[in-house]
């Protein structure tokens, strides 16, 4: 028995809990799934589930810091890649859609996220302060670019919810965007005219006239 409870509150049980949460709530959406559900996905106790996350506010609340903290480590790993201001856009944008295509519960999940949950306590003030800390990095990328003069004058909020829709919206498009595509979001064909549509669309909307 102790060498169970051990197990279930270990690490790795965090993780694999927060791995299969991410998957139910983007299929069923907040209200959609129980603890009980996410206990037997799982192969864990309800009581190990508890141990780690007291409520299912907060066990939302720790699946969006995951994927908040996941994409700003991508975002931080392109950056020091990167030269100028377009390179590191570029950049920017392949590695978001790399870890959407990686997990293709994330853009779902997150397209939720925006309606779905009331702040009724704020559990999930970890992860907005991951968000806040991601968009404000490509927020001073946009306007150090527009400073140095590589990148045009452009509405920085603007731009910012552009490329969330650009890449969040269409891999959470499912049925719809395949339909309109004819052909599968997550083929890799797609997946790579994507990466070259939002690179191409961004740079020239985006790129400082020399003329």
């Amino acid at each position: 028995m102790d060498e169970e409870r051990e197990t279930e509150s270990s690490p790795s049980t965090r993780a694999k809990i927060l791995e299969t949460a991410e998957s139910l709530f983007a299929r069923f959406g907040f209200a959609g799934v129980g603890m009980r559900a996410v206990a037997e996905s799982v192969g864990v106790s309800k009581s190990a589930l508890f141990h780690h996350f007291p409520t299912k506010r907060a066990l939302w609340a720790a699946v969006l810091e995951r994927s908040m903290l996941e994409f700003d480590a991508r975002l931080s790993a392109a950056a020091d890649r990167a030269g100028g201001a377009l390179e590191r856009m570029r950049l920017w944008i392949e590695a978001v859609i790399d870890s959407l295509v990686e997990n293709p519960s994330r853009a779902p999940l997150l397209l939720r996220s925006l309606f779905e949950v009331e702040d009724e306590e704020p559990v999930d003030a970890a992860a907005r302060e991951v968000l806040q800390r991601v968009l404000g990095k490509v927020a001073a990328g946009l306007e150090a670019g527009i400073a140095a003069g590589e990148i045009r004058r452009v509405s920085v909020p603007h731009t910012l919810q552009s490329l969330i829709g650009l890449t969040v919206f269409h891999f959470a498009s499912g049925d719809f965007g395949e339909d309109l595509l004819g052909a599968p979001l997550y083929s890799a064909a797609e997946i790579r005219r994507r990466k070259e549509h939002v690179i191409g669309f961004m740079e020239r909307a985006l790129r400082a006239h020399t003329d």
